[in-house]
């Protein structure tokens, strides 16, 4: 779980990001400016490289990534944690039997 508490700065980074790369074609960082304006995840998605955070961990190689996005309201003192059925119907409780 990732916490943006500023998503104009996110939005800023990625932005600037996108304008001082010169190999993007114009065509493709019209589309890219447009994403990032739209969703968080798509601007995060260029300030992040998913090869950057498995490179040094041995025996594994990245074959895909993906990022998605979703409003969601997060208690840190809450241990119950529904992933929804897109992610399997996961639900994870955890007691305290002391």
């Amino acid at each position: 779980m990732l916490e943006v508490p500023d998503p104009e700065a996110l939005t800023g980074a990625a932005l600037a990001h996108i304008e001082a790369d010169e190999f993007m074609p114009d065509e493709e960082r019209g589309h890219a400016e447009s994403a990032v304006r739209e969703d968080e995840s798509e601007a995060l998605a260029y300030l992040v490289d998913p090869t950057d955070l498995v490179v040094d961990i041995p025996g594994v190689e990245l074959a895909q990534a993906s990022w998605s996005s979703e409003p969601v309201e997060y208690d840190p003192e809450s241990m119950e944690w529904d992933l929804g059925e897109e992610d399997g119907d996961y639900e994870e409780e955890t007691t305290d039997n002391a």
